[in-house]
């Protein structure tokens, strides 16, 4: 008998499960992230009124992957937008459907919530994450900029 994977908000008891996910997904992009800042984006999760929200995936207990994501006006439209900010899946468990799992949570969020959209970003070079990507929408050909101030 499988187990079947459970989508579902974040909980207060997932935040050791998550700070292991989001340890991995740091390393897998070479970047650092102050503890006061996953901290803080650990208390927004969990607020009820911050737009910043995130899914995990569950599959007999464990969290496997989770997605962060948000909303925001849109000056192209008169819904709003979703972003979906960051993605990770466990490396143990990718190939077997987890992140088209959260990506199509996250497509019944837009609608039920009437978003126009979800948008995201991902680097270049991220070869397995795009061939998912892909297989949604070609990208748009935008290229994103990033100053530091």
């Amino acid at each position: 008998m499988t187990v079947p994977l459970v989508i579902r908000d974040a909980v207060e008891g997932d935040e050791a499960a998550w700070r292991t996910l989001w340890a991995g997904y740091l390393a897998f992009y070479g970047t650092d992230v102050p503890e006061e800042v996953t901290a803080f984006t650990w208390a927004r999760v969990l607020d009820p009124g911050s737009r910043v929200s995130m899914r995990v995936a569950e599959e007999d207990g464990r969290v496997l992957g989770f997605a962060i994501h948000h909303y925001h006006d849109s000056t192209w439209d008169i819904a709003p937008e979703g972003y979906l900010e960051d993605l990770f899946v466990d490396d143990a468990t990718r190939g077997r459907g987890v992140g088209r799992a959260l990506i199509d949570d996250l497509i019944a969020i837009s609608k039920r919530h009437g978003w126009r959209g979800i948008y995201w970003h991902t680097s270049h070079d991220n070869e397995r994450a795009r061939k998912l990507y892909d297989s949604y929408v070609e990208t748009d050909g935008h290229i994103r900029y990033r100053l530091q101030t």
